[in-house]
């Protein structure tokens, strides 16, 4: 296998240094005109979308080839759902995806990765072999959007995209990027026009003075009586996951809008206005495992989200992400002989908390020694992970934005387990990187969601061969 082509998926499991993050002075975003976050005191009445309200329609593959930059393999870092897209489809999958490619490699290696494209939505299917699923079509091909932009973030790159079409605006794409290990203050979202070869980049921008651990990973839209009744007319929300606890120990969530009153985009360097809506404690704060998501492990991994409104009246906010189950999770390797056994780094015992039970507790001393077997990249890691949706009602968040619950007391109200519907590395590529059995990392990635038709589309990566395929839930 070629290193150069390996994505972040496989790539990031590097050493989780615990990264202090000096800010520096940048302009700030003019006022809006609009209400501010706290104009309405009371969240709205929510009926939540429950388990059983998930039907899984199937699956389908991504065109191409396998020739990076202009591929899939070892992609699928960001999706977004564009409801104006292949306007000629007329069966119950209309509109388009844009989808990003194999991503940037550092040092040169692919400098102009992370390229986007268009595809058009088949109807799907169901089947045991990932390679007899429908396949989608270029609507519009590869083409490198953020040429110039970003260059100091390629190692391992963090993306999230979001179609919009405001009346402000017209047409954007709304974009977050960061990279695994941020070490400087650089600016992290942007907008681009979705004519993919005029994509005319506007950015890049902070997400106010927020840690860049905590913003830039997923992208997604909040409904727009929502985020006129509690946000102050922000249509955008977005967040990151970072293992082991450095942005937030659970995902985390913040509305913005990135248009100045008159619909233009601000300067480059801007702060931003923002609203918190989730944010838990982080590791620069405590060591222990405090304030965070029920049942959080440092291995969890939040790759996705989708602000979910139905047609019969229905609301949630959703993650999606593998979330470590197992007994014990660390900062190490998966013990090829026992996966069982924690397979610590020995060198960082003692740095940090490198070995923690479900519970929160340390391990035991017999679990700090290392092992040699190492069959897999450094990273934390768990004894089980399982694919998941977690549920979050709005009104908790609605609660957060008017000052009457701490950003860290929401929790998800159900999760939805995907495992069956997973194919979960079928030709066995990269195993040695993402792991196998019940300790398989990386399994599910970004979401997107088409609101009118109340249908879910879930990347999992590494589904066919190093191409991601594309899932697809009603919501009802």
């Amino acid at each position: 296998m070629d290193m150069k082509k390996l994505s972040h998926h496989i790539m990031r499991a590097l050493f989780v240094g615990l990264l202090v993050l000096a800010f520096v002075g940048i302009k700030t975003q003019p006022p809006f005109t609009s209400s501010p976050a706290t104009a309405s005191s009371e969240p709205m009445a929510s009926k939540r979308v429950q388990p059983t309200d998930f039907v899984y329609k199937g699956a389908f593959r991504l065109p191409g080839g396998d020739d990076p930059p202009l591929t899939f393999a070892y992609g699928g870092n960001a999706m977004t759902f564009n409801p104006d897209g292949d306007p000629s489809n007329r069966d119950a999958y209309p509109g388009s995806l844009f989808i990003m490619g194999h991503e940037r490699l550092a040092y040169g290696d692919l400098p102009n990765g992370s390229q986007v494209a268009e595809v058009s939505i088949p109807v799907p299917a169901t089947s045991s072999n990932s390679e007899n699923l429908p396949k989608a079509q270029f609507i519009q091909d590869f083409h490198d959007v953020t040429a110039g932009f970003f260059t100091q973030v390629e190692e391992i790159p963090k993306v999230g995209m979001q179609y919009l079409n405001h009346p402000a605006t017209g047409p954007k794409i709304h974009l977050a990027w960061g990279q695994h290990l941020q070490s400087d203050r650089i600016a992290t979202h942007a907008w681009f026009n979705p004519t993919l070869a005029k994509p005319n980049l506007q950015g890049v921008w902070f997400i106010g003075n927020q840690d860049l651990y905590s913003v830039n990973g997923y992208l997604f839209d909040i409904p727009t009586a929502w985020a006129d009744a509690h946000v102050g007319g922000r249509y955008l929300a977005t967040g990151r996951f970072r293992d082991g606890g450095q942005g937030g120990m659970g995902p985390t969530l913040f509305a913005y809008r990135p248009w100045l009153p008159d619909g233009s985009a601000p300067p480059s360097g801007t702060n931003l206005s923002e609203v918190t809506l989730l944010l838990y404690e982080n590791v620069y704060n405590t060591d222990k495992i405090v304030r965070c998501l029920k049942g959080y492990q440092h291995a969890d991994e939040w790759e996705g989200g989708a602000w979910i409104t139905t047609p019969s009246g229905k609301s949630a906010v959703l993650f999606s992400g593998n979330k470590a189950t197992g007994a014990k999770n660390w900062y190490g390797y998966l013990n090829a002989e026992n996966p069982e056994k924690p397979c610590v780094q020995s060198e960082s015992v003692g740095e940090f908390r490198v070995c923690i039970t479900a519970d929160g507790r340390d391990c035991p001393p017999e679990d700090l020694k290392g092992c040699t077997a190492y069959a897999t990249e450094r990273g934390w890691w768990a004894s089980r992970f399982d694919a998941q949706f977690i549920l979050y009602d709005p009104a908790d968040l609605a609660q957060v934005a008017a000052g009457k619950k701490k950003p860290w007391e929401p929790q998800p109200y159900a999760s939805v387990s995907i495992e069956k519907y997973l194919y979960l590395n079928p030709t066995g590529i990269e195993k040695e990187m993402i792991g196998s059995g019940p300790q398989r990392r990386y399994k599910i990635g970004p979401a997107a969601y088409d609101r009118e038709n109340g249908l879910l589309y879930v990347l999992e990566w590494f589904a066919d061969g190093a191409k991601p395929v594309v899932h697809v839930w009603k919501i009802l």
